[in-house]
């Protein structure tokens, strides 16, 4: 005949003072603790936390409207409040052709954006000015602000752009955005200058 096992230790939650909490006792009743880098958890809930600020300059501008709505939802990747003041915003898209006059003003929303900011250059005319081959047309963002991603197309589809913003979201939690980059060098150099 089986021994019945015997049910873990009781531990109060503190939500629920009379329930039992199954995920902080293992099976051979020792306690769980979770230990993690704080920088790699502050990662995690900002790669599920991006808050666009649209720049749609032309037709990219109008994908960009499609992936926002019921069809893609680009709300499922933790993306759909989508601000249009710099200063609540994280992640600048910047959707069609930028001339050499609304440089400036791209460069000010990105400048006014709150820390830490992210950049998806979508579209060809963004990306390398397209076929603008012209002195007006800025021949690619990265001219004036730093670029985490690239998303070609003439125009880009919706789930290009999709795809872009997954990538984006990788490489926040790895750590390889050029804000991220910035930041980790900050710091190597700040411990070298205290040594």
């Amino acid at each position: 005949m089986r021994q019945r096992a015997e049910a873990p230790p009781f531990v109060p939650t503190r939500d629920a003072p009379g329930k039992r909490d199954e995920a902080a006792v293992r099976p051979d009743e020792e306690q769980v603790f979770l230990t993690t880098r704080l920088e790699g958890l502050i990662d995690k809930a900002r790669k599920n936390s991006l808050w666009p600020f649209p720049f749609g300059t032309a037709c990219c501008a109008i994908e960009f409207m499609s992936v926002m709505m019921s069809h893609y939802d680009l709300s499922r990747f933790g993306a759909e409040v989508v601000r249009f003041s710099p200063r609540q915003s994280d992640l600048l898209i910047v959707a069609g052709t930028v001339t050499d006059k609304m440089a400036p003003v791209m460069v000010r929303i990105y400048e006014q954006m709150a820390e830490p900011k992210y950049v998806i250059s979508m579209g060809a005319c963004a990306c390398t000015g397209g076929f603008y081959r012209a002195y007006h047309v800025v021949q690619g963002i990265d001219e004036f602000i730093p670029v985490d991603v690239y998303v070609p197309g003439c125009p880009p589809t919706p789930e290009a752009l999709l795809k872009g913003v997954l990538r984006l979201q990788e490489m926040i939690e790895r750590g390889e955005t050029h804000y991220q980059r910035a930041a980790g060098q900050a710091r190597a150099a700040a411990k070298g200058e205290g040594q």
